[in-house]
């Protein structure tokens, strides 16, 4: 039913994210010559000999006591716990360090299987020299390089031995995919840890903490859900590092592969410009949105400030009146319980399709109601609309002449649609064709 998990371990900068990038066959993990870029696990699925399987980043096991050292290295015993097969990295051009050893204990009481890779082996010549890593005690080492590609084939060979037997299924088309996007430091990891009620994703006060975007799999009252957590936003002009750079990037992929996208505002800090920004995304993108205003429980939260900041939202976001709002705090847990049915709620209508006879007969009460214009001597005749697609729910409205649609007649037929199938949580289209 499930595929099997391999992850990738090692301490920083060995090429796990370089490796895991190539398994998967695109640049998931953020990839930068420097140790600690990765900080939470990443997930992607990847195939070998049509074999699936997920795969998992991880953060470099430290012993250091840096900031979020002690985190990343938690999120890669957690990745470990979670692993079928183990693969173990390292640096080939370094030789065994105190810190490989250090990653070796750790494997051991793991009591996984371990499949050794030393990577950075570029050239034919610097395969004789792989042979100390035998002493680690996971048996034979596999010369690789990440960077060119080589040797992937032979471990993996390997990993796949190791995999148990699962009944091969597709996943379940039911699943709904959310997002969490906003500024940095709005609560998404903590939000995210609050729904799985476990400590899944790194959460700090330092802002920027999430890079990555991380898939995580839930299940609730019947329904599966993956929850993309992403890495938080900030302005074009703050973007100043490569790593914000490929985070923001991540964080519009994220959208893409969303069903529904959830908008964090601060309750503490209350609405900016960015958030506005951040919400158009999704927007744009045609997602299903709810707008959540996190850390609710720091601010004087009785109905009425309710009702006043949910006014202030519906004046700052008018192209997302379609979105419900959703108070809550994840720190405190406060309200969490109205999240997920609003979200079921939400992807639903996004997916829904309405019959045609019935969206007809929706639109010729409307016309009765407000009969269409005239524009330069020639009125608008609406013939018939259908629903051409979902997610968003697209409609086409045949007509004599698009021109004469005015976009306030239009957004009257929207409103009427709404009315009578609902669509909350989603946006919706409305195209004008004319009838050949």
């Amino acid at each position: 039913m499930r595929k099997p998990v391999v992850a990738i371990v090692g301490r920083p900068n060995v090429g796990k994210s370089t490796i895991f990038n190539r398994l998967v066959g695109e640049r998931i993990s953020i990839v930068e010559d420097k140790p600690g870029v990765t900080r939470d696990r990443v997930y992607a699925q990847a195939e070998w000999l049509t074999v699936l399987f997920d795969l998992i980043d991880t953060g470099g096991i430290s012993m250091g006591d840096e900031p979020l050292l002690d985190l990343v290295r938690q999120q890669a015993e957690i990745a470990i716990d979670e692993a079928d097969v183990i693969i173990f990295l390292l640096n080939g051009r370094e030789g065994i360090t105190s810190a490989d050893e250090a990653v070796a204990k750790i494997l051991f009481k793991s009591k996984k299987p371990v499949v050794l890779g030393v990577n950075k082996i570029d050239n034919p010549e610097m395969r004789n020299e792989i042979y100390e890593y035998y002493a680690l005690g996971f048996g034979e080492p596999y010369p690789i390089s990440g960077a060119h590609g080589l040797g992937l084939g032979d471990l993996l060979d390997d990993v796949v031995k190791h995999f148990p037997s699962f009944d091969e299924t597709d996943e379940d088309d039911e699943t709904i995919h959310f997002s969490l996007i906003g500024r940095p430091n709005v609560g998404k990891s903590s939000l995210v840890n609050a729904l799985l009620n476990e400590e899944r994703v790194i959460v700090s006060d330092i802002e920027g903490t999430t890079r990555d975007a991380v898939d995580t799999r839930l299940d609730r009252d019947g329904q599966s859900y993956v929850i993309i957590d992403t890495a938080g936003m900030r302005k074009k002009g703050k973007v100043y590092e490569a790593t914000e750079k490929y985070s923001v990037l991540r964080a519009l992929k994220a959208i893409e592969r969303s069903d529904v996208v959830l908008v964090l505002i601060d309750a503490e800090t209350g609405i900016r410009e960015q958030d506005k920004r951040i919400a158009g995304y999704a927007h744009d993108a045609g997602r299903a949105v709810i707008i959540v205003v996190n850390k609710w429980d720091t601010v004087d939260s009785n109905e009425k400030a309710m009702k006043s900041f949910e006014e202030n939202i519906r004046t700052h976001f008018q192209f997302l009146d379609y979105a419900p709002i959703v108070f809550l705090s994840a720190k405190t847990k406060k309200r969490i319980h109205t999240l997920l049915p609003e979200i079921r709620m939400a992807s639903d209508n996004h997916a829904k399709r309405v019959p045609t006879n019935v969206l007809n007969d929706v639109i010729m009460d409307a016309i009765a109601l407000n009969p269409t214009t005239t524009f330069k001597g020639k009125r608008l005749k609406i013939l018939y609309a259908t629903q051409v697609a979902v997610k968003p729910p697209s409609f086409v409205i045949f007509v004599n002449d698009p021109e004469l649609l005015h976009f306030s007649y239009k957004r009257f037929l929207e409103n009427k649609i709404r009315e009578a199938f609902g669509f909350v949580g989603t946006p919706i289209n409305l195209f004008a064709r004319k009838r050949q």
